[in-house]
């Protein structure tokens, strides 16, 4: 098996970031600590001269639905930033367009650059999307992206069972009339909430009623307005929503407060992402947090010791998230779940 920084790490008891640093000649490990990691390195076989001198940070786009307005994306790109720099490499931002002409030869030079490994942000990705990069000739981690043809080095949230545990929160408050705000713009990370809203609706033998899912847009106006939309349609609402995301949930809380409902009091709302302005919100919003820095600093960690290039082993890790209460889910007391 081909020698990593893990495994040079694991055997001199120093950190993953000492050794890389080490490895790379870089200012502020200590001259004597240096010494053992370079001999270790030596004696376990590890290769110097494959040197990997920069991370490329890869931002896919599509449509720029997701991405260009995101308060969830700078986030992981500063978790990104922050461990890369604790281990010495270099950063390289590289934005992608699929609709570009020059995108295929861009595409080309980057996965084709054996001095940088490669981190895909894969938030606006869709399967048809990830055959090039399944041929890289360097490393690459997919990060909050999912293929179900192609195999990836992934770190991703745990958006199923995150969504679970939001939609049986409302169900423990009484909740049975409950409709999902559901963005148009079908990224996996929607897909996977879509299930863990469904999950619970079938577990507890609610109907998801057809009525009660409204499809909206992906930006705060563009959810604001489809969801007046709906309002002005709509004969009847459920007690509760589950949001695909919170910019979903607070342009459409705004709409829901215009036509004269109060949230929670009419209306409880639940997001996911735990961007900062939901706590400023008017209710401040329940939502589910995800470890934003945490998500990109893994990815980093894991795809700079991983087992080499040529290694048919691939590893998917989920940063698990966690709910947030406040103030925009009401509780129906006669028909709540303990």
């Amino acid at each position: 098996m081909k020698v990593n920084i893990r495994k040079i790490s694991e055997n001199t008891g120093f950190s993953i970031s000492t050794v890389s640093n080490a490895l790379n000649r870089k200012k502020g490990v200590n001259k004597e600590t240096a010494k053992k990691i370079l001999e270790a390195a030596q004696e376990l076989g590890y290769n110097m001269e494959e040197k990997v001198t920069k991370i490329r940070f890869v931002i896919f786009r599509r449509n720029g639905l997701i991405i260009d307005e995101s308060l969830f994306h700078p986030a992981v790109i500063e978790g990104v930033e922050r461990q890369a720099k604790a281990m010495g490499y270099e950063m390289v931002f590289c934005y992608v367009d699929i609709r570009d002409p020059g995108y295929k030869e861009q595409l080309a030079d980057i996965l084709a650059d054996m001095q940088s490994v490669v981190i895909l942000l894969g938030t606006e990705m869709l399967e048809e999307d990830y055959e090039p990069y399944a041929d890289a000739k360097n490393q690459i981690i997919l990060l909050d992206g999912r293929s179900d043809k192609y195999v990836f080095d992934s770190v991703l949230i745990n958006d199923t069972e995150a969504a679970i545990e939001a939609v049986e929160f409302l169900v423990k408050k009484g909740h049975t009339k409950i409709g999902y705000l559901k963005g148009e713009f079908r990224i996996q990370a929607f897909r996977s909430r879509e299930k863990g809203y469904y999950h619970v609706m079938n577990q507890y033998g609610y109907p998801a009623r057809p009525e009660f899912i409204v499809t909206l847009g992906t930006r705060i106006e563009t959810a604001y307005q489809k969801m007046k939309e709906y309002l002005a349609r709509t004969k009847e609402m459920p007690t509760a929503f589950f949001a695909d995301n919170d910019v979903i949930a607070i342009g459409s809380m705004q709409a829901i407060k215009e036509y004269g409902y109060q949230i929670p009091e009419d209306i409880s709302v639940i997001g996911f992402d735990d961007v900062s302005y939901g706590i400023v919100s008017d209710p401040p919003l329940s939502t589910v947090h995800v470890y934003k820095q945490e998500l990109g600093a893994r990815a980093v960690r894991e795809l700079l010791s991983a087992d080499g290039r040529n290694s048919d082993v691939k590893v998917k890790i989920q940063v698990c998230a966690k709910f947030i209460e406040r103030g925009s889910v009401r509780e129906l007391k006669n028909n709540c779940i303990t």
